[in-house]
């Protein structure tokens, strides 16, 4: 999906203001590609400010894994270790909290 359509199906309670300031010549070329698109300046800008941070945003969360630790990753996955005392007491923990907050007498949070 392009940052356009993403665009068009954001709704945003309140928009916020951006300024950029840039030589002149740079905004003579970002006009330029704008108008070639059929956009304003302001659209575009914000098409590609939205376009790069999706970029970024991917490339941060995203693990990259050789094969070797993609294997060891995809073993542990496979064949999971037991739980070690930690993880059990961890686990009891948990348990009782979602017991604890899910009671009939205790009003549940909406």
């Amino acid at each position: 999906m392009s940052a356009a359509t993403t665009l068009a199906k954001v709704k945003p309670e309140r928009e916020a203001r951006l300024a950029a300031r840039m030589p002149h010549e740079i905004q003579e070329r970002i006009q330029e590609a704008a108008t070639i698109t059929g956009s304003t300046i302001n659209e575009f800008l914000v098409s590609a400010a939205l376009d790069k941070a999706n970029a970024v945003l991917e490339r941060e969360r995203t693990i990259n894994l050789n094969f070797e630790s993609a294997k060891i990753v995809l073993d542990l996955i496979a064949n999971p270790p037991e739980p070690n005392e930690a993880l059990r007491r961890a686990m009891q923990r948990r348990r009782a909290f979602l017991e604890d907050n899910t009671s009939p007498s205790r009003p549940r949070p909406k």
